[in-house]
């Protein structure tokens, strides 16, 4: 079998076996990573895309962040802006990161899940509001007014625990 071959080989049967299972496409944004992390970490796969990324042991949902990267490091992008900071907060609070009890970030290295820090949703949502406050009154000017900041690498050594 020629690498090419054995590539869609692999393709197709993950994506059956993902179908399977009901955990979807294996293949949109970082979809891959969030059922590889699940299987590793003892949760259960999220059934749809929206909202939870999984559901831990107690059945609460958790939030995912996944990287390549030397350092771990969770990106929050994409956040829907809301027409004022008050209600920017509640939305932060109950619809977008507080809604998590648990944070994950996961580092990826040649296909596998080689670290894995958990953080409390009240401090994910303590340390990111205050940059998304900063961004928040220039964010309405930009073509595509949505706000984004990230959880550092000393942040997760500061407040998570290493669970791998």
């Amino acid at each position: 079998m020629t690498p090419e071959q054995e590539y869609r080989n692999l393709y197709e049967r993950m994506a059956q076996l993902c179908a399977d299972q009901g955990w979807g496409d294996p293949f949109s944004y970082a979809r891959s990573k969030e059922i590889y992390a699940a299987t590793v970490l003892g949760h259960n796969v999220a059934q749809t895309f929206s909202g939870a990324d999984a559901f831990n042991q107690q059945g609460d949902p958790v939030e995912y962040k996944s990287t390549i990267n030397k350092n771990n490091k969770g990106s929050y992008t994409g956040i829907s802006v809301q027409p004022t900071w008050e209600e920017q907060e509640k939305y932060l609070t109950d619809k977008k990161i507080g809604k998590y009890p648990e944070h994950f970030y996961n580092r990826f290295s040649g296909g596998r899940l080689v670290e894995s820090w958990k953080m409390d949703g009240k401090t994910v949502l303590r340390l990111l509001k205050p940059k998304l406050r900063r961004k928040f009154d220039t964010v309405l000017q930009k073509k595509d007014p949505r706000l984004s900041a990230d959880i550092t690498w000393s942040e997760i050594q500061q407040y998570g625990t290493r669970v791998i």
